[in-house]
């Protein structure tokens, strides 16, 4: 076709016609603008293959039809706007630019830190978020603020239908409300002076309570990993009691101690004085076990010679004490002799030359 074209304006241009404008008569005729010479010729059907691959290729890298998901992360896939049911994993994964998108959720573990002074350096996209301490009010009325952590991440099973039920602000619309209910239901029940002595008990009651509250929605859209009380921050009058308080115990305690300090002092010493009485009261019973022993002895030897005592034996004991008697006679004549009645000995002598002495013989 296109040298048809120009075999067209060859032709006009040889008979001097076509677009040439005259102005006078005569044999000169001056040329006006002419066609310029078109040439639709594209070297050949491969360059042309070539230029079509290439912007095929552009347009491929352009509209981008693939994407990456990241290990810890699922990948949320919409369909001309509707969300597919199950997530994407981790991996290379295929799309169809413009009617499909992927949205990358985040599937590790997350932390939520309530304190009462919130730093700067947290941010959603390092997993720890801060938020303001939950304040609660007592049994009483009074108000008490609680710092505590929570662990917790997406469940990834159900990622697809926890950003199309709660979309992608679900932390803030599940665990956060969670918490901040739970936490107040507990610590409501309670007087600010018994927190603190209650406080293992109470963070035992409020992770139940916050683990019963997200297991109860529907498809469990999230894994809470662990909540730690960190800290209860009761009212200034409420500190200065529980100081007082504290205050008189530990006097009440200290005087206690010095009481049974006391008491110990005292029972040592009895106890001391008991084991003096003890042995001294052993030691009298001993001596009296003695005498009475020996008076037993003698009783029984005094008993036996009693019974072994006979007439001849009697009268055997005078006859030596009367040889004893008469073997002082020789050397004293003046010696006097006292006989006992009956015969019974022992007999008495008396020196009559020393009127002081006096002997006995046996």
């Amino acid at each position: 076709m296109a040298s048809d074209m120009n075999d067209y304006f060859n032709k006009k241009k040889s008979e001097g016609g076509g677009f040439n404008n005259s102005n006078s008569g005569g044999g000169n005729t001056p040329k006006g603008p002419q066609m310029p010479n078109l040439n639709f010729n594209f070297g050949g059907g491969k360059a042309a293959l070539t230029y079509f691959l290439i912007a095929i290729v552009v347009m491929l890298v352009l509209a981008k039809p693939f994407v990456v998901i990241q290990e810890g992360e699922r990948g949320i896939l919409s369909t001309n706007g509707r969300y597919q049911d199950q997530a994407l994993l981790p991996g290379l994964h295929f799309i169809v630019p413009v009617i499909q998108k992927v949205y990358t959720v985040d599937t590790k573990v997350r932390i939520i830190n309530y304190a009462s002074h919130i730093g700067s350096a947290t941010s959603k996209t390092s997993g720890i978020v801060a938020k303001r301490a939950v304040t609660v009010l007592d049994k009483r009325g009074l108000p008490v603020s609680i710092e505590l952590t929570v662990q917790y991440r997406l469940n990834a099973q159900f990622a697809a239908q926890t950003i199309s039920n709660w979309g992608f602000s679900w932390e803030d619309k599940i665990i956060n409300p969670v918490v901040r209910d739970v936490v107040r239901n507990v610590v409501g029940k309670y007087d600010a002076e018994s927190l603190p002595m209650k406080r293992d008990s109470i963070a035992t009651e409020i992770e139940a309570g916050i683990r019963k509250s997200i297991a109860s929605l529907k498809n469990s859209p999230a894994i809470l990993q662990s909540v730690q009380l960190r800290d209860i921050i009761l009212p200034t009058k409420v500190k200065d009691q529980i100081e007082r308080v504290q205050i008189a115990k530990q006097e009440v305690q200290k005087a206690e101690q010095e009481v049974q300090r006391a008491k110990q002092e005292a029972f040592k010493k009895a106890a001391q004085a008991q084991g003096v009485a003890d042995q001294a009261r052993i030691e009298a019973k001993g001596i009296a076990d003695a005498i009475t022993i020996n008076a037993n002895a003698q009783a029984k030897a005094n008993l036996l010679i009693s019974k072994s005592l006979t007439t001849k034996l009697i009268q055997l004991k005078q006859i030596q004490i009367q040889g004893k008697f008469n073997d002082a006679l020789k050397v004293n004549r003046d010696a006097k002799i006292f006989l006992t009645p009956g015969g019974s000995t022992p007999n008495i002598w008396v020196d009559t030359k020393d009127v002081k002495r006096r002997t006995t013989a046996k």
